[in-house]
């Protein structure tokens, strides 16, 4: 029996050795953690790139909206466009926003903030003493050139969790007022005019 034993098993390993079946589930079992994982890690690289995509965008168009302006701004215009920047990015994410204008003194070569304002979460507003922290990153100008400065802060977490930490997707543009040499804001040093969109008495 012992002998006979011994001829039987190594035919049955060989026989099984060549048989295929169910070799696409065994190898599906196998690679199928390994291709969610990459899926998870593409999906969320790619999220993170369009949410950076569209946090920049969002404050290039605000910038943009400011520079067209020719007379004051006040609160209510900052909360609207703080506002619909929130409606550009994503919804559950918070969102900072601070603006300003800021000159170019080329006699005492410093920068100084004609106004500055935040909305949101995001840190103070700039001030003389602080604006030329930030000199390196500001554009070169002429003497008493202004710069609209549009900055937004905006802390997000990876869609999933393979390994990014939380983003902080911050911005800093600026853009030069196209059809005036200042926007001034109500209230400040530099405010004058009117932006009142109050339309009483239009029939």
């Amino acid at each position: 029996m012992l002998t006979a034993l011994k001829q039987f098993l190594p035919e049955r390993l060989r026989s099984f050795r060549r048989l295929t079946d169910g070799n696409v589930s065994i190898e599906f079992a196998l690679y199928a953690p390994l291709l969610l994982v990459v899926f998870a890690a593409i999906y969320t690289f790619f999220d993170a790139f369009r949410r950076d995509s569209v946090n920049l965008k969002a404050a290039f168009t605000i910038s943009d909206l400011i520079s067209r302006e020719t007379t004051a701004i006040n609160d209510d215009y900052l909360d609207s466009m703080y506002e619909m920047a929130k409606l550009l990015i994503r919804q559950d994410t918070e969102l900072g926003m601070r603006v300003s204008v800021v000159h170019w003194d080329e006699d005492d070569a410093k920068f100084y903030v004609d106004w500055s304002e935040v909305r949101g979460t995001s840190d103070s507003s700039w001030t003389d003493g602080t604006i030329n922290n930030v000199s390196e990153q500001l554009p070169d100008m002429p003497d008493q050139e202004r710069v609209i400065l549009v900055e937004t802060f905006n802390e997000v977490d990876p869609f999933f969790d393979v390994g990014l930490p939380t983003l902080n997707l911050d911005n800093f543009v600026f853009t030069r007022p196209r059809f005036a040499p200042l926007v001034p804001f109500e209230g400040s040093a530099t405010g004058s005019g009117s932006h009142n969109d109050d339309t009483d008495g239009i029939d």
